[in-house]
């Protein structure tokens, strides 16, 4: 089998080493990739928003099974214009795939299936909005850009003051531009996130080990929102009674609510789950393997990733016997550059990294890196993704800490509580 991977985080290294372990995979290229799938993979110098490259490169390569890693070439249709040349992909289409490119959409849908979330309610004028806040008791509100804004169109206000500010930025001064043409306001839900993805096919579900992200840029959850300082799987405050909750009234629901609307959802579907005294509630969607979830979650599986993502590609889930699992837990610590998640400094050489993979389950994912006069430097926000396998979350929280440690670049940092949540609940 010879396989693209669309895409340049870490997301997209995880998958490009999974993948290259399979015994049915005589290749893996990645476009445009990073310094890490080129040391593990084929990097190709194409954007993963340039889909007519993408296509020709697929049709010049006999590429057998494209995986999209990003949102954005989903959500703008990659899917659709692959399969309308012939050409196996896993994604969902751009119908499927406004799951994420529209909280608006999502929400909708949720209240039509009856399946659990936050009150909300829709606005595209700011005055108006401005005027429900005022109008609403004093509590705190999230703020959501309806589009796709990287991973920063999602306000969470303590109070009325700040709801308002978050609106007028977006209706009004269009921080996110056409990602900002719709906010949703609705309620905060209280209680602990976890990260559930499934894989689909249209029809059947399988889910795979739960996962919790870290979305705070500090230690103890403090400081702006990012895209992620770490995760760590399994997460064990979603018990085997919970997670059938979920896939019962969220999961099912949602699949089955989407072949009814004539878009089927074909993929990866990443529910962003809170956990409140009232039940599990769907606090978004995500329609891609998460960044970085994704890395824990596959240094732990076992059975063939590039077999399961055909099957899922082809409509053939329903022939699997189950997934198989190292029951050893994973945690993932995010180094990022110095003043993510704003503006930070790109170009600087990193030190330590070949020490630190070289540590016995410890993997180093690539996610803002490339190669520059034979090192490697950093030209993203988050840059790698130390990830460790140990006997308990505590031991692969230390192995990964003392990974992170043999790495440096100047001015690059990390949290340091990553999987404490976890500690002493397995």
């Amino acid at each position: 089998m010879r396989i693209l991977v669309v895409g340049s985080g870490g997301r997209e290294h995880a998958l490009v080493w999974k993948l290259k372990q399979s015994p049915k995979v005589e290749e893996v290229f990645c476009a445009p990739g990073n310094a890490g799938t080129a040391k593990d993979g084929d990097n190709r110098n194409i954007s993963s928003d340039d889909i007519p490259r993408l296509v020709q490169f697929a049709r010049d390569n006999r590429i057998d099974l494209t995986v999209v890693g990003p949102e954005a070439p989903l959500v703008a249709g990659i899917v659709d214009e692959f399969r309308r040349q012939g050409l196996t992909i896993f994604g969902p289409s751009a119908a499927a795939a406004r799951l994420e490119g529209s909280k608006v959409f999502t929400k909708k849908m949720l209240r039509r299936a009856s399946i659990p979330t936050a009150d909300f309610a829709v606005f595209n004028r700011w005055q108006e909005a401005d005027r429900y806040i005022e109008e609403s008791d004093e509590q705190p509100l999230v703020v959501k850009a309806d589009g796709l804004a990287a991973g920063k169109g999602v306000f969470v206000c303590a109070n009325k003051a700040q709801a308002r500010a978050a609106v007028k930025s977006i209706l009004q001064e269009k921080t996110f531009g056409d990602a900002g043409l719709q906010v949703v306001i609705e309620e905060c839900l209280v209680g602990e996130e976890a990260s559930v993805l499934a894989l689909v096919d249209g029809d059947t579900i399988v889910p795979l080990e739960v996962a919790q992200d870290h979305k705070r840029a500090y230690d103890n959850d403090k400081g702006p929102n990012t895209g992620g300082m770490g995760a760590y799987c399994p997460a064990p405050l979603v018990t085997s009674e919970i997670m059938d909750e979920i896939v019962r009234r969220i999961l099912v629901p949602t699949v089955h609510a989407m072949k009814v609307d004539g878009c089927p959802f074909s993929g990866i579907l990443y529910a962003g789950i809170m956990l409140t005294a009232g039940g599990p509630k769907v606090l978004e969607y995500n329609v891609r393997f998460g960044d970085p979830e994704a890395q824990p979650v596959l240094m732990r599986l076992k059975t063939d990733l590039a077999e399961l993502l055909m099957m899922a590609a082809t409509g053939r889930l329903s022939e699997l016997e189950g997934l198989e699992w190292d029951p050893r837990p994973a945690v993932c610590v995010v180094m990022a550059s110095e003043g993510y998640p704003g503006d930070y400094v790109k170009g600087h050489a990193i030190s330590g990294i070949e020490e630190a993979d070289a540590l016995p389950d410890v993997k180093v994912f690539h996610a803002g890196t490339a190669l520059k006069n034979f090192e490697v430097v950093n030209t993203g926000g988050r840059v790698l993704g130390v990830t460790a396998m140990g006997s308990t979350v505590a031991e692969a929280k230390a192995r990964a800490y003392e990974a992170v440690d043999k790495i440096s670049w100047k001015g690059g940092w990390c949290r340091r509580d990553i999987s404490d949540k976890a500690i002493g609940k397995r």
